[in-house]
């Protein structure tokens, strides 16, 4: 498989976990017990943990079709948002997986977790998890800005991608606590993943000039 085959199959996929990734917040159930036995809670956990796997297939594939330009601010981002993004991974699984299994049996760790997802204070024995998610969020908030604003300098996709998804969260984030719903802050990264995604597509599928025949000199005034 060539590189170029490679890049565009990186383009999709940062496509389909911005849009996802969209899509994903407003359908999320209510963190409460009765949900967590849902199909609704199993569909948007099983999705969420694909779009997290597509998300990093999708930054993987931007940095490397544009290694060079992104520089050490580029692969710091890339790193520090890959890290966030394995450890939310890690977290999401345990939401999938285990605490449908464990909600009848341990729901004060149940409703624990989901407090801590929200923000609100818990008294849950959660162990470790607390740490690992305050990092996961803080890598996933700086690996934002920093790849956001190294694909901007770097000035090889679209910029207004770049803006969107390094500053998203940030602007964002406020206005959708004040209104009550903070799931929807995720936006405009989803919506920047998608376009940077769209804007390495196109960029890959773009028709290269024809070279010019060696020895053939370009008629005066020939653009």
């Amino acid at each position: 498989m060539t590189r170029s085959k490679l890049t565009n199959m990186a383009a999709v996929a940062a496509v389909l976990a911005g849009l996802t990734f969209m899509i994903i917040q407003p359908l999320h159930p209510a963190d409460t017990l009765a949900s967590v036995n849902t199909s609704a809670w199993a569909i948007i956990h099983y999705a969420t943990m694909a779009m997290l796997l597509l998300f990093v297939t999708g930054i993987t594939g931007i940095y490397l079709a544009q290694v060079e330009k992104l520089g050490w601010l580029g692969l710091a981002g890339f790193v520090v948002l890959a890290f966030g993004l394995v450890l939310t991974t890690f977290g999401t699984a345990i939401e999938a997986l285990v605490q449908p299994v464990i909600a009848s049996s341990a729901p004060a760790f149940v409703q624990g977790m989901m407090d801590m997802i929200d923000g609100r204070p818990t008294e849950a024995d959660l162990g470790v998890i607390p740490v690992l998610w305050q990092v996961a969020s803080a890598s996933f908030l700086a690996g934002t800005l920093l790849f956001g604003a190294a694909n901007f300098r770097a000035n090889v996709l679209s910029r207004w991608a770049s803006a969107i998804f390094a500053a998203g969260l940030v602007v964002s984030l406020p206005l959708a606590t004040l209104v009550g719903m903070p799931r929807l802050a995720a936006l405009p990264i989803g919506f920047g993943l998608a376009w940077l995604g769209y804007s390495l597509l196109t960029r890959e599928r773009a028709p290269a000039a024809e070279p010019m025949p060696t020895g053939v000199v370009p008629e005066a005034g020939a653009a």
